[in-house]
């Protein structure tokens, strides 16, 4: 089935990804350690889990489901695209709002000077406004939700973007994109939300490499190389 195609790998790393965070948390007390509103940290480290799985089986779904079959499109019509990208934005903004909830709950976890993690806060925060800009400006924000896999024939024509933050890598969005998931843990000091944005960092990788890089050459026909 064309909407799998390398899901086994996308399983299988993602279930090792799942026990190195539970070991981790087993021999590491500060991970789950706080509380906020009440609840455990116990809570807000598994919805911190939860959320950027949501999201990247949401996205694996739809743009598989369009791409090979224009599903969504068939049954959304012209609205397809712009309920996807409204689903898309509620899901990562959910990511954000979770591993920021968990740092709040697992504060002053980390053995660091906050000076140094206000810092590393200050400069990621400035390499995640200068991606932004770089997406509206060069990108394109459609693009960024992968219209794509919506507008295949279209895309075809369309050059890979070399300007912004994109001079530097072609897959920015991945690379600097997550950053922003950092900041919380950061700003915080929590060991948790380091250890959930670490998750999140990696675990987007498993969608570039299992789901996108796979379209990407169905899209734009390209080779491995």
């Amino acid at each position: 089935m064309k909407v799998l195609k390398r899901q086994i790998w996308h399983l299988l790393i993602l279930i090792l990804l799942l026990l190195s965070l539970v070991i981790i948390a087993n021999k590491n007390n500060a991970i789950l350690y706080g509380k906020l509103w009440g609840i455990d940290t116990s809570f807000w480290f598994f919805a911190a889990i939860v959320s950027p799985i949501a999201h990247q089986l949401y996205v694996l779904i739809v743009w598989r489901l369009e791409l090979h079959y224009k599903s969504v499109s068939k049954f959304f019509g012209k609205n397809g695209f712009k309920l996807f990208k409204t689903g898309f934005a509620i899901l990562m903004l959910l990511r954000l709002i979770t591993i920021t909830l968990l740092a709040i709950s697992n504060a002053k976890t980390l053995n660091i000077n906050p000076s140094v993690s206000y810092l590393i806060a200050g400069l990621i925060s400035i390499t995640v406004i200068y991606l932004f800009y770089s997406v509206l400006n060069y990108f394109g924000i459609d693009r960024a939700f992968g219209i794509d896999h919506f507008e295949a024939d279209k895309a075809k024509t369309q050059a890979f973007v070399k300007q912004g933050i994109f001079r530097y890598t072609s897959n920015a969005m991945y690379v600097y994109g997550m950053l922003i998931l950092w900041i919380p843990g950061l700003l915080m000091q929590s060991e948790a939300a380091l250890l959930i944005a670490l998750f999140n960092h990696i675990y987007i990788w498993v969608h570039y490499y299992f789901t996108e890089l796979p379209d990407i050459k169905t899209i734009y026909k390209q080779t491995d190389s």
